[in-house]
């Protein structure tokens, strides 16, 4: 299997948001960690070559292939890295509702950060076959929040999660360093 080609640090262009709280949806107002996407920062972006890559760099752990539900949710107990395999989709994150919400285009190659507590959801997939790959960090399980009133408990969790100690994809080096 070809080695997954990155895009050098240098000239990866990175977008950073942070997301206001909209009634149950925390987004990243309790540790202030931006949602973060690398724009086509792979290319060789076999499923199977995303998963050596990220697995080879000891940070995250790939756990599905998949798209992304069409209902706004979010992880209480773990950051998700979400590595684009294939296609292009509108994404919403932050709540559909949310005037500080963040609606954007990804596809092939990108990668996006999404701090635990930040909705997200499928809007559109503009070419019928998204796929992702969906990581966690090492030793971290994922949960499913959808922003109702009982999940207090777990939202105030959140602040005790550990960021990223080194990049998911970069390693040593890149954006989730310095944020």
């Amino acid at each position: 299997m070809p080695a997954l080609s990155l895009t050098p640090l240098s000239s990866l262009r990175v977008s950073r948001y942070q997301i206001p709280k909209f009634n149950f949806y925390p987004n990243t107002s309790i540790q202030h960690r931006p949602l973060l996407i690398y724009h086509e920062c792979f290319s060789n972006s076999s499923p199977s070559a995303i998963e050596s890559h990220l697995l080879s760099k000891g940070v995250v752990v790939p756990q599905w292939r998949y798209t992304m539900y069409n209902v706004s949710h979010f992880h209480s107990t773990s950051h998700e890295v979400l590595c684009i395999a294939s296609g292009r989709a509108k994404l919403c994150f932050g709540g559909e509702e949310n005037p500080g919400r963040v609606e954007t285009v990804v596809g092939q190659g990108d990668v996006v950060v999404v701090p635990a507590g930040v909705a997200h959801r499928l809007l559109e997939d503009l070419e019928r076959d998204f796929l992702m790959v969906g990581s966690y960090p090492t030793g971290k399980d994922w949960d499913m929040c959808y922003g109702t009133a009982d999940e207090e408990d777990k939202i105030q969790k959140i602040e005790d999660l550990e960021w990223f100690s080194a990049d998911p994809v970069y390693g040593s080096e890149g954006p989730v360093l310095h944020v």
